[in-house]
């Protein structure tokens, strides 16, 4: 259910831009952005992602990355800013254009969808370059989906990129100390066993 109170402010050019987008829409189009968009619902996919980095032992520090990256993105975009903020959507603002998809319930700023995206993608560029920009380069298309599918403003996926690259740099650091403390101590126990 859409929030009957919330911040209706936007950039002229924010909302020329998303109405220049629906200019471009076609039945494939169309398509194709909907399953891009819900490649990044809820951030599931890269909580699997990240799963599974962290089960492999080879990849561990990267998983952790992710899934640290991941809670604070959670916390500071969806639990504190998104409310603290309460910004209206496009769709919100301007009912007369018909959705794609399920009109969300959540407020605007920033973008779930994007911070999810980066935040993962960053993590993963951190420790793999060439898998990192393929990760960076699918956030990007799930950011750009949300603004085609008139759900998000550009002040958005711009706010949700700075966060998510902020929660993956600081979780970058975090997990490293981490791992350099747990090795640290894992070397001393065996030396103290020989």
């Amino acid at each position: 259910m859409i929030p009957s109170v919330y911040n209706e402010f936007y950039f002229p050019w924010e909302m020329s831009f998303l109405q220049s987008l629906q200019g471009i829409h076609s039945a494939p189009l169309d398509v194709i952005m909907k399953i891009i968009t819900y490649m990044g619902e809820a951030g599931l996919m890269w909580m699997a992602i990240s799963l599974v980095l962290a089960i492999i032992p080879q990849t561990r520090k990267c998983g952790f990355t992710m899934m640290l990256a991941m809670a604070l993105t959670f916390v500071l975009g969806n639990l504190v800013l998104k409310n603290v903020i309460a910004r209206g959507r496009p769709c919100w603002v301007d009912p007369s254009v018909q959705l794609l998809i399920k009109n969300p319930d959540d407020f605007s700023f920033p973008s779930g969808h994007t911070m999810n995206g980066i935040t993962a993608s960053i993590c993963i560029f951190l420790y793999y370059r060439k898998a990192g920009i393929g990760a960076i380069i699918v956030a990007c298309l799930i950011a750009f989906s949300r603004m085609y599918l008139f759900v998000h403003w550009p002040t958005d996926i711009m706010g949700g990129i700075v966060v998510g690259a902020v929660d993956a740099i600081i979780s970058f650091f975090v997990v490293k100390k981490i791992f350099e403390v747990v090795e640290k101590k894992i070397a001393e126990k065996k030396s103290r066993e020989a």
